[in-house]
């Protein structure tokens, strides 16, 4: 299965009135990234950069002066994009604002089946917790340290990760290949061969988290059921037992 995380970065919030001037894609397959990207910024046409916008991206109107249109990218970027499942953080502005380029020159929008938003996954998975791009990255222990400004390939480059985890973490490979013929193979959804782990998940617990539950625990006597699945470290303190 072929998949593409995009994102863009605009003008500003009116897609009636602003542009997209860039675009990042990173294509997965399988859940697995490919290696494939796509990134292309964009002169908007009759429109200049809003300063709110300028504060959030850094991309200004003097960078983009000698950019191309958008009706001179879009053969290539439909065609990176097409066949694949769309996905986006916070979709429907993405998606409406590229429906909204691609009206401008007779395009058809993006059909609403093939995009995943994967803000409202994580609102799902995580109802009431903080849901926004940065938030998830330290969720799941995604290293943002590259990330200055918003980009929209960066961004999709840590979207991708995210989506991963959100999904249930790689385990369409697990991690378990163990040579370049066995990654292509996962990679086509083929067989891959099983052993050791090499490098252990991130925990995704925080210490607060753990603590409360220990402290639920104790509430519950001593035959309680949970008790089985807790461990003791050398110190005699209570932790959560490894899966």
């Amino acid at each position: 299965m072929r998949e593409i995380v995009f994102d863009t970065e605009t003008t500003g919030l009116d897609n009636t009135v602003d542009r997209v001037i860039e675009i990042g894609g990173v294509e997965l397959w399988n859940h697995i990234p490919t290696g494939k990207t796509y990134h292309q910024y964009i002169r908007p046409a009759g429109r200049k950069v809003d300063p709110a916008a300028f504060d959030v991206h850094g991309i200004s109107d003097e960078f983009l002066m000698d950019k191309p249109l958008f009706e001179e990218i879009a053969e290539a970027f439909l065609d990176f994009f097409a066949g694949a499942k769309l996905i986006a953080h916070n979709a429907s502005f993405d998606a409406g604002f590229l429906n909204a380029e691609l009206k401008r020159i007779g395009q058809p929008p993006i059909e609403p089946s093939l995009i995943i938003d994967t803000l409202a996954m994580a609102r799902r998975k995580f109802p009431m917790a903080p849901a926004s791009l940065d938030a998830l990255c330290s969720r799941f222990s995604v290293d943002t340290s590259r990330r200055d400004k918003h980009g929209a390939l960066l961004d999709s480059e840590l979207l991708a990760d995210v989506y991963i985890e959100l999904i249930g973490g790689r385990q369409s490979s697990l991690g378990l290949t163990v040579n370049a013929e066995e990654d292509e193979a996962a990679l086509m959804g083929g067989p891959v061969s099983v052993g050791p782990r090499k490098v252990p998940l991130a925990p995704r617990l925080t210490e607060a988290e753990i603590a409360a539950h220990l402290a639920f625990v104790e509430t519950l006597g001593a035959e309680a059921m949970w008790r089985r699945y807790l461990t003791r470290d050398g110190d005699g303190e209570g932790a959560l037992a490894a899966e």
